[in-house]
């Protein structure tokens, strides 16, 4: 099973991509607990913010810009975290999104983590992370996992490894009953809407016999 992890932090070392370390661990000790193999794979954002700005402008992505689009299009499952900020995701995790080829999260489980400064930031998983993702039609985990300064290297950090734990096992149950993700090339995804628009009235389509005249 292959696994996306998608890290929005902005400095180095960062707390964000600190969550998300934690997060694949225990996503992957859960899997492997139920006999699946895991391949977990990052994509951290900061060395492509140039290069998601310019195909913003632009329209075109690069080779580096594409090898992520195509990591985060082969999961199985994603794990998305990002820095909160004004009671919201960054502006480097949006762009990412917004220039990610529509229906690449289409049936994709998520399970979504954030990082701030205090606790109050944490409605930012519900009010701004989890509509985002469900608008895309991804399949959002219901336990999302937030943590602030405080929950790290300090007394009550065993706090955030029991919520880190709890959603693992629900994204690890999430994956399971979703399975291997069915994977289209854009030439079927082309066929498939063109059939759609077309109210596939000839009857002849994937998986169809064709018209023996």
């Amino acid at each position: 099973m292959k696994l996306a992890i998608i890290t929005g932090g902005l400095r180095e070392p960062s707390s964000t991509r600190l969550l998300a370390d934690r997060l694949a661990t225990a996503v992957t000790r859960e899997l492997e607990q139920h006999g699946e193999q895991v391949e977990a794979s990052f994509v951290e954002l900061r060395p492509l913010g140039h290069l998601i700005m310019d195909a913003m402008l632009t329209g075109f992505t690069k080779d580096e810009l594409e090898s992520a689009f195509r990591t985060v299009a082969d999961a199985d499952g994603i794990i998305a975290v990002t820095p909160a900020f004004n009671a919201s995701f960054s502006g480097l995790f949006k762009s990412f999104f917004d220039v990610l080829p529509e229906q690449t999260l289409s049936d994709l489980p998520v399970l979504i983590g954030a990082t701030g400064g205090t606790e109050r930031h944490s409605l930012v998983l519900e009010h701004a992370l989890r509509p985002m993702l469900t608008y895309l039609h991804a399949i959002v985990s219901p336990r999302a996992v937030y943590a602030a300064t405080s929950d790290f290297g300090s007394p009550t950090g065993a706090a955030l490894g029991e919520r880190i734990t709890d959603a693992a096992a629900d994204f690890s149950r999430l994956l399971r009953a979703c399975g291997p993700r069915v994977r289209r090339e854009p030439a079927d995804e082309d066929l498939a809407s063109m059939q759609r628009l077309l109210g596939d009235t000839t009857g002849v389509g994937p998986g169809r016999p064709t018209d023996p005249t």
